[in-house]
């Protein structure tokens, strides 16, 4: 089955941490590309930050140094560390696999129902 859960959000004071969680199936993990993206209300999603099969990472600027990206193989799980969170990163935070090297939407087939993160000054 075609399977991508998110779980790890919550709410959380500005300057604080979470981790958010995906957890795959099979499938979907071996995916050449995983990725994290948000989506704020009103507001078009955007691209967080993609990891590839071999650990390669990248992100998206506004996220670099804040935002961790991280896989977990053997449990076939994508992680997303979050520190020094700030209220304008308020969003729901969804997992995706695809095939093309991009941080953008269109570059992922499969997607997770979201988990909302929502930081309070």
């Amino acid at each position: 089955q075609v399977q991508l859960v998110e779980s790890g959000g919550g709410s959380v004071q500005a300057g604080g941490s979470l981790r958010l969680s995906c957890a795959a199936s099979a499938y979907i993990y071996s995916a050449p590309y995983l990725a994290w993206f948000r989506q704020a209300p009103g507001k078009e999603r955007e691209g967080v930050a993609a990891i590839k099969s071999d650990g390669s990472t990248m992100y998206a600027d506004s996220m670099k140094g804040r935002f961790t990206i991280s896989r977990d193989n053997a449990k076939n799980t994508l992680y997303l560390q979050m520190n020094s969170l700030k209220p304008e990163d308020t969003a729901m935070y969804y997992c995706a696999a695809g095939h093309i090297w991009l941080l953008s939407s269109y570059a992922y087939s499969y997607w997770g129902q979201g988990t909302q993160v929502t930081v309070s000054s």
